[in-house]
């Protein structure tokens, strides 16, 4: 998978990388296999969790490179 924006969806992050979903359950996303949060993109899950996206982008992006 290519770099991780804001704009990547939710399940295209789990789908690239299942390990990934510790850091949406850490934020407080526990709904992760339902269709409206995996169509969701990473702005707007952190939007609504309260999250600071460019960090969580950033975190999600060194994780993958680590792999």
């Amino acid at each position: 998978m290519t770099e991780i924006t804001k704009q990547t969806t939710i399940g295209e992050i789990l789908d690239a990388d299942v390990d990934t979903a510790k850091f949406f359950l850490a934020m407080g996303m526990h709904c992760l296999g339902c269709p409206s949060a995996r169509g969701e993109s990473i702005e707007q899950a952190c939007m609504v969790h309260d999250v600071e996206v460019d960090q969580f982008v950033l975190d999600i992006n060194a994780f993958l490179a680590e792999k």
